[in-house]
C-alpha cells in the first residue's frame, strides 16, 4: 500500500517542476533552497538581473495563483535590497485519479502550474 507524499515531498516535487521550468529559459541558479521554511527557494540569475522565485505546493482545494500578500510583500521588500526581482510560482497538486484523494508515493499524480508570476506589491 502507497503512503502519502509528506509536506516536504510535496514541497520538493514542485521545486523540482519550477526549477526545469526556469532552467529551460535559460536561468542561472545562483542559490537553491529546498526547506519548507526558507525562502525564496531559488535566487536565480538571467540577463544580468537576480531573481527571487518562491515556490509552493498548492493542494486541492486550494487555489494555485493565490499567494499570502502580507508575505510576498516582504520578500519583495527583501530582493529589493538586491536590486532583485520576485516571483511567486505556485504549483498544484493532485491525486491522478481524484483531486480529493492525497497523492500517494508511486502512484499518478495531476500536475497545475501556469509559470511564475511577477510580484509587483
Amino acid at each position: 500500500m502507497s503512503l502519502p507524499l509528506t509536506e516536504q515531498e510535496l514541497h520538493n516535487l514542485a521545486m523540482n517542476i519550477v526549477g526545469k521550468d526556469l532552467e529551460e529559459q535559460g536561468f542561472e541558479f545562483m542559490g537553491v533552497n529546498s526547506d519548507l521554511k526558507k525562502n525564496p527557494q531559488f535566487v536565480a540569475l538571467k540577463e544580468k538581473t537576480l531573481h527571487f522565485v518562491i515556490v509552493r505546493a498548492i493542494t486541492y482545494p486550494d487555489p494555485v495563483q493565490e499567494y499570502d500578500q502580507a508575505f510576498m510583500k516582504k520578500m519583495k521588500e527583501h530582493a529589493d535590497k538586491f536590486e532583485a526581482k520576485t516571483y511567486y510560482a505556485g504549483v498544484g497538486l493532485g491525486h491522478g485519479e481524484n483531486y480529493q484523494h492525497p497523492i500517494l508515493k508511486d502512484e499518478d499524480y495531476t500536475v497545475i502550474y501556469k509559470g511564475f508570476q511577477e510580484i509587483k506589491l
